[in-house]
């Protein structure tokens, strides 16, 4: 049976979440290269952890979060503090265009984990929609990584191998969460999520914190990625789920990497090759099918 339209225009919701998160990788990638990798995923997470906590505790949901502290907070390292760490790394070698395209295989992992954890095996167009992207990603990282150091002393195949960790991580805690915490509201696991990943980052970045203070672009950039595309965009992301349901709200992250090229060939002059935009191209019609997204007529 198909679902009723939604009673409330999404698409505003939609393109805008979209605009968002395509922005985060401009974002993360002009604070991480003064913060540093793990900094950078710290204060990121701090930020939004201050903006999120009030929202919780203003909806009564304090309680809720302190009976299932330990769990949340466990998704938060995994959905949250490695995978912006990861991120952050990555952007420091390799361009925003690429790294948002890379990004866009987080549902193709998150099916492969269903698959092995949770025992939910796709079946027919979704398996060929697997092969598929993963034959992008291989084509794509193919081109692009390289494990010796070019000038600047970094290898872009340690950053297109990082993007994929955060993948595999945003899959990884997808099963978990849908295994042991179905059911409890998405403010507590929001918000959970982004104080768990604080107080795991909290050490390596006091650790690493750089010597020379970051200048102001730097920290409005984290406090952009901070407020805008973790906080508030969770409020968004949210809304949507529950505006037009899970499946359609997926798809947001086939929109996310047509930003990311735009802001990053504005704002940062990045070059984008017809074989990114071919394999992209691949990778994003792979994970539509292997999401169920996009069926093919018969």
């Amino acid at each position: 049976m198909n679902s009723p339209p939604p009673s409330k225009p999404w698409r505003t919701d939609f393109f805008l979440l979209s605009a968002i998160w395509g922005s985060s990788f401009l974002a993360i990638r002009l604070g991480a290269h003064e913060f540093g990798a793990l900094p950078t995923a710290g204060v990121r997470t701090a930020i939004a952890s201050l903006v999120l906590l009030p929202m919780l505790l203003w909806r009564g949901l304090g309680p809720e979060l302190a009976r299932h502290w330990k769990m949340v907070f466990f998704v938060g390292l995994l959905n949250s503090g490695i995978p912006f760490a990861c991120l952050a790394f990555a952007l420091l070698s390799i361009s925003t265009g690429l790294s948002s395209i890379l990004n866009a295989t987080a549902p193709l992992f998150g099916a492969v984990v269903a698959w092995v954890w949770l025992k939910d095996r796709p079946h027919g167009l979704r398996i060929l929609g697997l092969l598929i992207g993963f034959v992008g990603v291989a084509l794509l990282a193919w081109d692009k990584a390289s494990f010796k150091p070019d000038a600047s002393g970094m290898a872009t195949g340690w950053a297109v191998l990082a993007c994929l960790v955060a993948c595999l991580c945003y899959g990884l805690s997808a099963s978990f969460t849908k295994r042991y915490l179905s059911g409890m509201p998405t403010l507590v696991t929001a918000t959970g999520s982004q104080l768990g990943a604080t107080l795991g980052l909290a050490l390596p970045t006091i650790w690493l914190w750089p010597a020379h203070n970051p200048g102001p672009t730097a920290w409005l950039a984290l406090l952009w990625v901070g407020v805008l595309c973790t906080g508030v965009a969770y409020v968004l992301y949210f809304r949507l789920i529950e505006t037009v349901g899970p499946s359609r709200s997926l798809s947001v992250t086939f929109v996310v990497p047509v930003f990311a090229v735009i802001y990053g060939t504005i704002f940062l002059s990045e070059a984008v090759t017809p074989w990114m935009l071919f394999c992209g191209a691949i990778i994003v019609c792979g994970t539509a099918l292997s999401a169920g997204l996009l069926k093919l007529k018969r």
